[in-house]
């Protein structure tokens, strides 16, 4: 029975100094084998049904041995019906990826259990992967490993074992925002507006377009009114980090009525890729 992740891991440690380089060659395989041969759910995962992800680890530092200072970015994406075009569903950068390293120690998940600073990582983002891509194919239906990325979260402040990024005082883009978000009663129009976005628009656009970006209009409206109560918020910077340019793309061919309301959401709710979107007037 398949797990639920294909996950590509890259260790890049270029930054780092070492006399044995072997270990970030077996850092990286242990991390693969963790994100691809744990599994994550009770869900039955046929092989080409795993979601594709990828796990870019770029080591900072390391100021003693076995400890390891690190940027991750952590992507998913799916594939959307009809066509071969794969979506980004999740991409969000993590810069207090913090952890512990020992080769001696293999890596193992275990359900409500704190066993290292790297596991609880892993899992967190395995969990948050697999809700964001629930979420795209049912309406609100990642909560329940929203739930399991909360757990590991409480697991790691009750046991004071975390480096940082794992409470509201480190800063407002880290991972306890980004879970903060797709659990608060506010964002259900954000999350909802996950499944409209992907099921009911993207995977719509090769059969019916005008009604797809119909529904992708109904999408942004729903992250608008969420990005009026929460203006800067992780999962809303997330969302847009992955799909601006898939947005502009979207429209390039829309009606002109289409192309103008969704230049006026587009630039309202994310003004950072206003440049992307002017182009939709031009056309």
């Amino acid at each position: 029975m398949a797990q639920e992740l294909r996950c590509e891991v890259v260790v890049n440690s270029d930054q780092v100094q070492a006399t044995d380089r072997q270990v970030f060659q077996e850092m990286q395989n242990a991390i693969s084998e963790v994100m691809n041969n744990t599994r994550w759910t009770n869900d039955t995962y046929q092989n080409d049904e795993r979601i594709r992800c990828k796990l870019f680890i770029t080591l900072r530092a390391m100021p003693r041995i076995g400890f390891f200072e690190a940027n991750a970015q952590i992507i998913s994406s799916r594939p959307t019906y009809g066509t071969g075009y794969e979506t980004t569903v999740l991409s969000f950068v993590d810069t207090k990826f913090t952890f512990e390293y020992n080769q001696a120690q293999p890596l193992q998940f275990a359900p409500n259990t704190y066993t290292s600073p790297l596991t609880a990582l892993l899992s967190f983002y395995a969990y948050s992967i697999i809700g964001m891509d629930n979420d795209s194919f049912a309406r609100l239906g990642g909560a329940g490993a929203f739930t399991e990325a909360n757990n590991i979260l409480n697991l790691v402040n009750s046991s004071g074992g975390g480096f940082g990024g794992w409470t509201s005082t480190d800063d407002t883009r880290n991972r306890y925002w980004l879970l903060n978000n797709l659990q608060d009663p506010q964002f259900e129009p954000f999350r909802a507006a996950l499944y409209i976005y992907h099921r009911q628009g993207l995977d719509l656009m090769a059969s019916d377009p005008e009604k797809a970006r119909q529904n992708i209009l109904e999408a942004l409206r729903g992250i608008q009114r969420v990005g009026q109560l929460r203006p800067g918020a992780a999962a809303i910077r997330s969302f847009f980090e992955a799909k601006s340019t898939e947005l502009a793309n979207a429209f390039n061919t829309a009606t002109p009525a289409q192309k103008q309301q969704a230049y006026e959401l587009l630039t309202q709710i994310d003004p950072t890729n206003r440049p992307k979107y002017d182009g939709l007037l031009q056309r």
